[in-house]
């Protein structure tokens, strides 16, 4: 099984330089290179469910608790979402072959590199080698959201290039504080180094400053300003891919550095470490929520869907329990699936009507009922309704919170109502023609390279398999027999870092502990799950058949908007300003 280990980047990436295929080539070969990869990342999520697959390239082992060698290290997280990767690179290949008029071979060549990077990303132990990965899936995916050569996608690409740039510089100059305090850049020895010290201002700066680095990746509010520029404008396969699990590897990351690097030095500042993790993943839920309510072009309001569904699982690895984490992962996971279906389903209705935009393309989905089932059964899954989609994973978050955390599902419910409220109104709007087609609150229309005058257009049923496969797959994961068991179990082994860096570091593999049994289906989710999906209809129905989103309060509205105003100058005093508070808060709370 470890032999398969380097394929996953080696099989997409040796595939990708085959450049000079005739048509439809091309298209067959990187569906068959991604397909394979998922299968290959399958059969590893497969052997890693009771201990870790630690690859070390070339042989190098370590010696003495030393590492010199870089490493792969697939635990079963890790390994789910590099297979999630590389089953949303297949359906979105697939998605491709019927979706553009004419795609060159670069596409293709792109997308497989893009899928080659997350993986590496997902599966690293070294913090350089993840520095690595994480600059050239950015610059791929840059590449890919200007795919073309209209003005939208370019400025969208730019926005995304200079704040993402800058996150790369905190995560650099982190990775350098690191090395020059422990001298290691292997995680696990980093922890080491690290957990009989008292964390110092060094240490401090550089856990911010790699923290803030990947919270940008992620979208985590104040840093996530980027995301809906670029998520609106990119072509809707490589959309899926950004809002399926891009943005997921950013709080993966975070997730996986903490545990094996910094938990044992900030072990005594647990609480404090809590609360802001756990306030910045409600605030991001709870904005993510209010702004997706306040678009018309359906895929910027699926970008913020995603901003909010990411503050659900920031706030799941933020509450520091084996519990909470797990639930996280499955959030992560299915909403992924799902929130991908999702988007290949606005790409069908662009495709077949060349409208993007909720106030404008009203009633024009009424010839696409199969789309429209798939788009509004995704919306209702987000809310959490059991026992559909990511159910499992919000109720594991909700029940993993200490007591001082009560207040956490009430937050994650609201947040809920608001996205999904969102998603349900545009369904009832573009696929019923409920509702008007004006409301100066969702304001003007935003230019799309895909959109054009609404017309009908020729339509293949390739494009909706891929959106209904997806759909399936993120609403069976809570239905998976102990798939809850396993996201906890899988936890557990990361919580106990320790255990974790003995396997990496000298092969010791840990005992065999029993599955944790947890139920995801108490009366409690169940009950906050209904309340999601209950509140969600009724505000989208209240929206559509009685109220204007114009009615709500215009200083709130007008806030809201003025901020996310698309200049990629205020992104920056953004990202400058979400650096200096969190990283006072750590320098205040974790010394």
């Amino acid at each position: 099984m470890h032999g398969l280990v380097p394929l996953v980047v080696a099989v997409p990436m040796l595939v990708a330089t085959g450049d000079r295929l005739p048509r439809p080539a091309p298209d067959v070969v990187a569906i068959a290179a991604a397909a394979a990869t998922t299968t290959i990342c399958a059969l590893l999520a497969f052997g890693a469910r009771h201990h870790d697959l630690v690859y070390w390239f070339g042989g190098w082992r370590p010696a003495h608790g030393v590492a010199l060698g870089i490493d792969f290290d697939v635990d079963l997280a890790s390994a789910a979402i590099a297979t999630l990767a590389a089953l949303l690179a297949t359906a979105s290949l697939v998605f491709s072959w019927r979706y553009f008029d004419e795609v060159g071979v670069l596409f293709h060549a792109l997308m497989l590199v893009f899928l080659a990077a997350m993986i590496g990303f997902a599966l690293s132990g070294d913090l350089f080698n993840i520095f690595v990965f994480l600059e050239l899936m950015t610059v791929v995916a840059i590449a890919l959201t200007a795919y073309g050569d209209e003005p939208g996608p370019l400025q969208g690409a730019l926005n995304f290039a200079v704040v993402n740039g800058i996150a790369a510089f905190f995560v650099l100059t982190g990775i350098a504080l690191v090395y020059a305090r422990t001298g290691a850049l292997n995680l696990e020895q980093i922890g080491r180094s690290l957990e009989h010290r008292r964390p110092d201002g060094l240490v401090v700066v550089a856990f911010a400053l790699l923290v803030c680095g990947l919270l940008t990746k992620a979208g985590i509010v104040p840093f996530h300003f980027w995301l809906s520029d670029a998520y609106a404008v990119a072509p809707a396969p490589v959309c899926a891919i950004f809002a399926g699990v891009m943005s997921d590897l950013g709080l993966h990351a975070v997730t996986r550095i903490y545990w094996s690097g910094f938990a044992g030095a900030l072990a005594p500042h647990v609480d404090a470490l809590r609360a802001v993790l756990v306030t910045l993943g409600a605030a991001t839920a709870l904005l993510g929520g209010a702004m997706a309510f306040l678009q018309r072009d359906l895929k910027r309001m699926i970008a913020f869907v995603t901003v909010s569904q990411l503050g659900v699982g920031l706030v799941g690895i933020g509450l520091l329990t084996a519990r909470s984490l797990g639930g996280s992962t499955l959030v992560l996971l299915s909403g992924g699936l799902v929130r991908a279906a999702v988007l290949l389903a606005v790409g069908l209705v662009i495709s077949v009507t060349g409208v993007g935009d909720e106030l404008r393309g009203r009633g024009v989905g009424r010839r696409l009922p199969l789309t429209g089932v798939v788009f509004t059964v995704g919306a209702l899954a987000l809310t959490g309704l059991a026992p559909l989609g990511n159910h499992a994973g919000r109720a594991l978050v909700e029940t993993g919170a200490p007591e001082a955390y009560g207040w956490v599902p009430v937050v994650l419910t609201v947040a809920s109502i608001l996205a999904s409220g969102a998603l349900l109104r545009a369904a009832g709007r573009v696929f019923l023609g409920w509702g008007g087609t004006a409301d100066p609150a969702l304001g003007p229309q935003h230019a799309s390279a895909e959109e054009d005058e609404p017309k009908e257009r020729p339509r293949s049923p390739v494009l909706l398999v891929p959106a209904a496969a997806l759909l399936a797959l993120g609403l069976g994961l809570s239905l998976w027999p102990g798939a809850g068991d396993r996201a906890v179990t899988a936890a557990a082994r990361v919580v106990d870092y320790r255990a974790h860096a003995a396997e990496v570091l000298a092969g010791r593999r840990p005992p065999l502990q029993p599955t944790a049994h947890v139920s995801s289906f108490g009366a409690g989710s169940i009950l906050d799950g209904f309340a999601s999906a209950a509140g969600a209809a009724g505000l989208a129905l209240l929206t559509l058949r009685r109220r204007r989103v114009s009615d709500l309060p215009g200083l709130l509205v007008g806030a809201l908007k003025a901020v996310h105003s698309g200049v990629v100058g205020d992104y920056v005093a953004w990202l400058v300003f979400g650096f200096a508070l969190l990283g006072g808060l750590f320098a205040f709370l974790l010394r």
